[in-house]
C-alpha cells in the first residue's frame, strides 16, 4: 500500500511557473504509474498528466501539452509536475494518485493523496 502527499502549490501570476511534488510513504513510487489530477472551482476532477511504471512513458491532457512536464525524482521517491506558462484556467486543487495511464486524456486513479495542493493563477 502507498500513501501519497502533494506539495508545491502556490499563488502565481499568469505566465509563471510552479513545480508540484508527489511523495510516497510506503512502497517506492517507481513501482507505480502515477497521475496528476486537478479539480477547479465548480468543475469535475480531470486528469492532467500520467507517467507509466517501467518505461516511464508520459501522457498529457491536451490542455497542458507543451506547458507541463511530468517526471520522477527517484532520489526523493517522488513524482513531480513542472508547470510552465500557467494560466488562470489552471487554477485548481491538484492531486496525485497511483494510476493506470490509458491514453493522453484518460487515466484511472487508484490511491489519491489526502489533501491535494492549491494552485492559484491570478494577477
Amino acid at each position: 500500500q502507498v500513501q501519497l502527499a502533494e506539495s508545491g502549490g502556490d499563488l502565481v501570476q499568469p505566465g509563471g511557473s510552479l513545480r508540484l511534488s508527489c511523495t510516497s510513504s510506503g512502497r517506492p513510487l517507481h513501482y507505480y504509474a502515477v497521475a496528476w489530477f486537478r479539480q477547479g472551482p465548480g468543475l469535475e476532477r480531470e486528469g492532467v498528466s500520467c507517467i507509466n511504471s517501467g518505461d516511464d512513458a508520459t501522457y498529457y491532457a491536451d490542455s497542458v501539452k507543451g506547458r507541463f512536464t511530468i517526471g520522477r525524482d527517484s532520489a526523493k521517491n517522488a513524482v513531480f509536475l513542472q508547470m510552465n506558462n500557467l494560466q488562470p484556467e489552471d487554477t485548481a486543487v491538484y492531486y496525485c494518485a497511483t494510476a493506470a495511464c490509458l491514453s493522453d486524456n484518460r487515466y484511472a486513479g487508484y490511491d489519491y493523496g489526502a489533501q491535494g495542493t492549491q494552485v492559484t493563477v491570478s494577477s
